[in-house]
């Protein structure tokens, strides 16, 4: 478990189309980390929360189709 992983995923998504399009559709943070743990992205809501803090960005999702604004390019 780590931030490191947090970040590989935000930048994974922020390159992927369709990683992100996923991960977008979650409701929340426990179903977001248990999604990244079977993808192998092994982190916890904390170490999210701590990265998200960080980058100064905001988990919530919003629009038609849904998204947020956490990935990192």
């Amino acid at each position: 478990m780590s931030s490191s992983n947090v970040e590989k995923l935000l930048f994974a998504g922020g390159k992927d189309k369709a990683l992100r399009a996923k991960y977008n559709k979650i409701e929340t943070k426990e179903e977001f980390i248990e999604a990244a743990k079977a993808d192998g992205y092994d982190f916890t809501i904390p170490e999210l929360d701590a990265v998200l803090k960080e980058e100064a960005l905001d988990f919530e999702s919003s629009g038609n189709p849904r998204t947020r604004q956490i990935w990192l390019r």
